[in-house]
């Protein structure tokens, strides 16, 4: 296996953790009155998909941060944030308009410059199915 220059290293832990500062805070946040009054402005009136939202993004920023944790479930972690921030942006965009698109688009810039760099550190091709 090749080296990895230290500039896709740096690039990896510096994108890696502004994720995990953009999605670990949320589980202490879940109850929130602000995050609360967005979930019922887009009809989202119980609280167990607040719960089961928080909760996953928590989880998927810290298994992102976990550099004993490889393979499958870094990539599905990827995926599922992805979705996560996609689905953020729209519905914020369905509340705030273009505005609400801006939060959501940055953090889905840095998940992917985190998984640029991740692929590139552990020496294999990013998949394009």
């Amino acid at each position: 296996m090749a080296s990895v220059s230290k500039k896709v290293k740096i690039t990896f832990w510096i994108s890696t953790i502004l994720v995990a500062l953009m999605t670990v805070p949320s589980v202490l946040m879940m109850n929130d009155p602000q995050g609360i009054d967005v979930f019922k402005q887009l009809g989202i009136t119980g609280d167990w998909f607040r719960y089961e939202l928080n909760i996953g993004k928590t989880l998927g920023g810290l298994i992102l941060l976990a550099p004993f944790i490889n393979g499958r479930l870094k990539e599905w972690t990827y995926v599922a944030l992805g979705i996560d921030f996609i689905s953020a942006g729209i519905a914020l965009f369905t509340i705030m308009g273009i505005v609400g698109l801006v939060f959501p688009a940055v953090c889905l810039i840095f998940l992917a410059l985190s998984y640029f760099s991740y692929h590139k550190i552990q020496g294999t091709k990013t998949p394009w199915y």
